[in-house]
């Protein structure tokens, strides 16, 4: 069993599942998707921080004395289905989807008993959105079901006063957050707890290690479940099961322990808003290299779409992730299941990043860019004359190479015309039987 102890919660063995799966889909969704301008952190930006472009906003669409409670009847969801969203997901070729339960904001996507009259059942859209999305998820696809969780709350009267007094009382974490986490384990037996917004609080105030003992120990997931690195000041990339580190966190280089990049395909904002433009969003090939550089470092990838107000998600961001997994259906296999290899990226040709697929022993190199030569120069790989084999993935036939004395080869790729070309934004060459 696992003490609420650092030390003994972070000798626990992460579930294989998770390093397996490699790619992710994050979405926040919630309140914010009702003003849908700026930022997810609306409300902190509009009220507390009184950044110009928020009340500006506010002073000339809403009427005086509008307030962010009043954009709690506007998050409507009418066009929410549960099953779209999930053919979406499964399109994707993710492996894992994260939802945010309940935002910096405190409005939960469930009929929280902690959360009277701020939650999706008593207000707005009148659904659980938990529950349908995580029904729909494990009914139609292979996803392992997630949830994000903020453990403070910006405007929330009881964290304000546990602030106050330095955290020494613990009012909020007892009678609103801790209770929270424990629902949605026992209600919906999420397979990842992605938690966020430490409020500036030690993990003492917050009782991260009692709960996660807890989670580990004798919850309904205590097997399966994975968690992440943000339990309380400190605890970041030091504590908990793999580390985020910070947002869009890509190191670019390998890590000793397990860590995800969580990042964005609207550049500025996690939630959705309106006054994005098309430059605000990366391409696809942006995203590709972003899966390639972030796995070949041991890393996995979540990446985030931020739906509308009334439950779509926005044509933009199922066209990138329809697109992210129309690229693994050809290259599934040289992310998924893939370990990190002795080198990370080639250090003659640029845009080259290795991984191993140890069950078939294979290397596989991911290429961002076709060379115009018509041959590519690898520095790293040791080939071995008459055993080494160069395939292409998605196309059929060996590829001819030559040696370059005792490391480093050069191959030649088959000559197509891109529309007979495997796939777009990204190439896999694997080669079998290297040094």
């Amino acid at each position: 069993r696992y003490e609420p102890t650092w030390g003994s919660l972070d000798a626990r063995p992460l579930p294989a599942w998770f390093d397996e799966a490699k790619f992710g889909v994050f979405i926040h969704w919630g309140v914010f998707s009702g003003p849908r301008f700026g930022s997810e952190w609306f409300w902190w930006y509009w009220q507390k921080e009184k950044r110009e472009p928020y009340v500006k906003f506010m002073e000339a669409n809403y009427p005086p004395g509008f307030s962010y409670e009043d954009f709690g009847p506007l998050f409507t969801a009418e066009f929410f289905d549960p099953n779209q969203w999930a053919d979406i997901l499964k399109a994707s070729g993710a492996k894992y989807v994260v939802l945010t339960s309940k935002h910096h904001e405190g409005f939960t996507l469930w009929g929280s008993k902690y959360s009277w009259n701020w939650n999706a059942v008593d207000l707005g859209p009148k659904r659980d959105l938990v529950a349908e999305l995580a029904t729909s998820v494990r009914n139609r696809t292979d996803l392992h079901f997630g949830l994000y969780h903020s453990l403070f709350e910006w405007f929330n009267r009881l964290f304000l006063e546990d602030a106050t007094d330095g955290f020494k009382t613990r009012k909020f974490p007892s009678s609103k957050s801790l209770p929270e986490l424990y629902e949605i384990v026992t209600k919906y037996q999420p397979e990842i707890i992605w938690s966020d917004g430490d409020g500036n609080a030690p993990d003492t105030y917050w009782n991260s290690t009692g709960f996660l003992a807890w989670l580990y120990n004798d919850s309904p997931v205590r097997d399966t479940v994975v968690t992440n690195d943000r339990w309380g000041v400190g605890s970041i990339c030091t504590h908990g099961g793999f580390y985020t580190c910070s947002d869009r966190y890509n190191p670019g280089h390998l890590l000793p322990h397990k860590w995800e990049n969580c990042m964005t395909i609207d550049r500025s904002s996690w939630g959705y808003r309106r006054d994005a433009r098309l430059g605000d969003y990366l391409a696809i090939e942006d995203l590709v290299k972003q899966l390639a550089e972030t796995v070949s470092c041991g890393g996995n990838l979540l990446m985030n779409i931020g739906p509308t107000h009334d439950g779509r998600i926005a044509v933009v961001f199922e066209e990138r992730l329809r697109q992210v997994g129309a690229w693994l259906k050809v290259n599934g296999e040289a992310i998924y299941g893939t370990k990190p290899w002795r080198a990370q990226n080639d250090t003659v040709t640029p845009g080259v990043w290795y991984t191993f697929s140890p069950k078939e022993g294979k290397v596989n190199a991911i290429f961002l860019n076709w060379p115009v030569s018509g041959t590519l120069e690898l520095s790293e790989p040791r080939a071995k004359l008459g055993e080494t084999q160069v395939k292409l993935a998605g196309y059929k036939g060996l590829l001819k190479w030559v040696a370059l004395g005792e490391k480093g080869m050069v191959i030649a790729l088959p000559q197509l015309t891109p529309q007979h070309l495997p796939c777009q934004w990204g190439w896999t060459l694997q080669l079998t039987d290297i040094n």
